[in-house]
């Protein structure tokens, strides 16, 4: 069985530098074409159903493939962006100046401290695990799943559980992108096989 983890298209506040988290932003027109770059490509990749976010430039992004390949779209609010609270629609250097004191406490502590008003990592893994699980029971089948930036890496780090990568190396993955993991459901494990491929965008 196969999950491509996909990250949505661009949005208006990723070209800007913004922190999105659970705020529901639409792609832009540049999204809308790497959605459409990204059915084409996912063409080669058939799956028997798309689990997406429920935030709409994720589900707008899943519409896309499931439209291309005829399958079903489920929403699940657990492969929702990470909550950023009162962080959300700030740049990094807004958060700087605005938020000193939380932003190095979060720094220091990720797992344990949330933004204000936002979720603390080991939430979200918890809730990145309950996605991944819930999609395992639906059966064989590949599947995509279209989440966020930083929700696929969670999402990576529960089913690899600290293996199949470099470690030292930080994931990344860009807009529209597609990492591919492969579950043995006999040894009950998962494996990496492509991390962040765009080439279906070099069209765009």
């Amino acid at each position: 069985m196969k999950l491509y983890l996909i990250r949505h298209g661009q949005t208006d506040w990723n070209v800007a530098g913004k922190i999105q988290g659970s705020t529901d932003i639409p792609l832009n027109e540049t999204g809308k074409r790497q959605a459409a770059c990204l059915a084409k490509g996912m063409e080669k990749r058939p799956v028997s159903r798309v689990f997406t976010s429920t935030l709409s430039r994720a589900y707008e992004t899943a519409r896309a493939i499931g439209d291309s390949q005829n399958v079903p779209v489920y929403g699940l609010f657990e492969l929702q962006e990470v909550n950023y609270g009162y962080w959300e629609g700030l740049t990094m250097e807004e958060i700087e100046q605005r938020y000193p004191k939380e932003l190095q406490q979060w720094y220091l502590s990720p797992v344990e401290v949330a933004p204000p008003g936002g979720e603390t990592q080991t939430q979200v893994y918890e809730r990145c695990k309950a996605a991944i699980n819930h999609i395992l029971e639906q059966g064989d089948g590949d599947v995509a799943v279209v989440s966020h930036g930083a929700t696929v890496v969670f999402l990576l780090e529960y089913m690899l559980d600290g293996t199949g990568r470099d470690e030292e190396d930080d994931i990344i993955v860009g807009n529209a992108s597609i990492s591919t993991v492969e579950y043995d459901r006999d040894l009950k494990r998962f494996v990496l096989t492509e991390l962040n491929d765009q080439e279906h965008l070099s069209k765009l």
